[in-house]
């Protein structure tokens, strides 16, 4: 079961750690998040994955919060930093508020 907590930044827009958070949940959130600043740029979802150096499919399943097919997803830095850059938002903006707890082995 996945539960979600509404919480805002800490000081200095740190996300804020919640061990209520899952991965699969943040996962899926951060995949909404990149939709969102996507759209806010007119991009199409080839348009990004291609500026960023990834497959469309690759950036499909981002997206959706998926790295491959029933997988989380799991993006390295450098793809991070890559997509923030070609949507124009700071990698903070693309990460959820709520961090999940992955120092206990979730």
């Amino acid at each position: 079961m996945t539960i979600f907590v509404l919480s805002t930044r800490e000081a200095g827009g740190v996300p804020r750690r919640h061990t209520e958070t899952t991965w699969e949940s943040f996962a899926r959130e951060l995949g909404h998040n990149l939709r969102r600043a996507r759209e806010a740029t007119g991009l199409s979802q080839e348009r990004v994955a291609h500026a960023a150096g990834l497959a469309s499919y690759t950036y499909q399943k981002f997206e959706k919060g998926e790295s491959r097919p029933g997988m989380p997803l799991n993006p390295r830095l450098t793809t991070l930093v890559a997509l923030s850059q070609v949507l124009g938002v700071p990698v903070a903006e693309l990460l959820p508020a709520d961090l999940p707890d992955v120092t206990s082995g979730r």
